[in-house]
């Protein structure tokens, strides 16, 4: 046993020595050190060892196995350390060459089309407010005229932390706080992300929301029609059309959903806008006077109407998207197209 213990280590030294990448290295050390290798088999055989013989062959046996580990660590480094200095000469690069020039980055289209809707936002007198994502049951949905149990919770399918904490599934609820600390007249705007669980081509569980709200003295669906063509103009250019569809929302009444001219197909048809030739924008109404008073508002000496759009969905009408997916993969090759 002390003769083949001795080959062993001779032979898989020399084997270790002479091997030429790592996929070889890899199969010597199986061959030898493996479950099935040939030290592990005289290391299984132990037993039939004399007894006044095994502390010599297991000390040796122990000696081959680690002079074996030790070969094969020294050369997988040699090997590693080649195909680096390989790769890097491959790799290398001329730094006297003239430079190809700077190559210029561009804002996200949704950061861009969130900026321009803002924009306009603040132009007409608007303010800017944003708050926390994780909120509670309260803000996001019992101040907004949906108690627990009510049939409204089953319209948006909530991310739920504990019975009271909750990722929020609107902005909305930025407008409650603001309803409880600002004095009316006033005129807000919370952008922000919000989160459902819904996913297909045109749904993400994590999207965006940009909520208006307006609190003011006489003021009613007219002022928010007449508001929302305006925004619809200075986003979509003079041509755009509205189209108005009732709705159901808990917080307004009476609810409206806003459809413009489909910018995929300008109207023509197409399989976006079901050919409508019309998209889904906003949804809006006035606001529900029980939300008025929840908040501490006299809702017999005010009124106030709320509108939004759904960034995401219009980023992709806008810009021809198919799949909204694609505005949450940061693909270089997407966001070029987009610049």
């Amino acid at each position: 046993m002390k003769q083949k213990l001795n080959e062993i280590l001779t032979n898989g030294l020399a084997e270790i020595e002479k091997s030429a990448d790592l996929k070889e290295l890899d199969e010597i050390r199986v061959k030898y050190l493996g479950k099935t290798g040939e030290l592990t088999q005289i290391l299984r055989g132990m037993k039939d060892v004399a007894p006044e013989d095994r502390r010599e062959v297991g000390s040796l046996a122990n000696s081959v196995r680690e002079s074996l580990e030790n070969g094969l660590s020294e050369k997988l480094a040699n090997l590693e350390n080649a195909k680096l200095m390989a790769d890097m000469e491959k790799e290398k690069v001329d730094i006297t060459e003239p430079s190809k020039g700077v190559k210029k980055g561009a804002l996200h289209p949704l950061t861009r089309f969130n900026n321009k809707f803002m924009e306009i936002c603040v132009e007409m007198g608007f303010s800017v407010i944003q708050g926390p994502e994780v909120e509670t049951d309260y803000y996001n949905f019992e101040a907004l005229n949906v108690p627990k149990n009510h049939p409204a919770r089953d319209m948006q399918d909530t991310f739920f932390i504990s019975d009271n904490i909750l990722m929020r599934s609107q902005t909305s609820n930025m407008q409650v706080r603001a309803m409880e600390k600002m004095k009316p007249p006033f005129k807000i705007v919370c952008p922000g992300r919000v989160y459902r669980n819904d996913s297909d081509s045109s749904h993400s569980p994590i999207f965006n929301q940009f909520e208006a709200l307006v609190i003011d003295e006489n003021i009613g669906l007219k002022d928010l029609m007449l508001m929302i063509k305006e925004i619809l103009r200075r986003l979509f250019g003079e041509n755009v059309k509205m189209r108005v569809r009732p709705s159901y929302f808990p917080f307004t009444e009476p609810s409206i959903e806003i459809d413009a001219t489909c910018q995929m197909c300008q109207g023509k048809g197409c399989s976006l806008c079901k050919g409508t030739g019309f998209s889904e924008v906003f949804g809006a109404g006035v606001v529900n006077p029980k939300v008025l008073e929840m908040s501490g508002i006299d809702s017999k000496k005010y009124s106030g109407f709320a509108f939004g759009p759904g960034i995401d969905r219009s980023v992709m009408v806008t810009n021809k998207i198919p799949n909204i997916k694609y505005l949450f993969r940061n693909d270089i090759r997407f966001l070029k197209q987009m610049r």
